[in-house]
């Protein structure tokens, strides 16, 4: 019973944070995994034509995008490196929505938005103790001391 009430109590920071941040972080790692996935498949039809935010050419745009999609979602999911992770995922999300999509209207920057919120709340917040982050960090402080 008192899971419950610390769950409603806005003052409490019990496990009920970590579940939130996993399913937060997890939730929306997986989400992300198909469209660097359908990135991957599609490389060779898509390279060239691609949007060149660097101006490094279509491919290696393409690469970096799949980077982030693909490889930074995965780790995001499992919790590994996840601030430095976050940082190539909110990059490329800010492209999409502020840039490619810089003159649709709301409705067509939507998907973007709702993978870009969630990546800048999980660089602030960290990613909860239910992360291989907390395992790795807990044990090199532990050997520290």
């Amino acid at each position: 019973m008192e899971a419950i009430s610390n769950l409603f109590n806005p003052l409490s920071r019990t496990w009920a944070v970590d579940l939130g941040l996993f399913l937060l972080r997890a939730g929306t790692g997986l989400l992300m995994l198909p469209h660097g996935l359908q990135k991957l498949n599609s490389f060779s039809e898509k390279g060239e034509g691609f949007y060149d935010f660097m101006h490094l050419g279509g491919r290696m745009s393409l690469a970096l995008t799949i980077f982030a999609e693909l490889i930074c979602s995965a780790l995001l999911v499992v919790g590994l490196g996840t601030r430095f992770i976050l940082i190539p995922l909110i990059i490329t999300m800010v492209i999409v929505v502020f840039v490619i999509n810089a003159q649709e209207p709301l409705g067509d920057k939507e998907s973007g938005l709702l993978y870009l919120v969630p990546f800048i709340a999980l660089l602030f917040t960290g990613p909860g103790r239910i992360s291989l982050d907390q395992m790795v960090f807990s044990r090199r402080h532990v050997s520290q001391i």
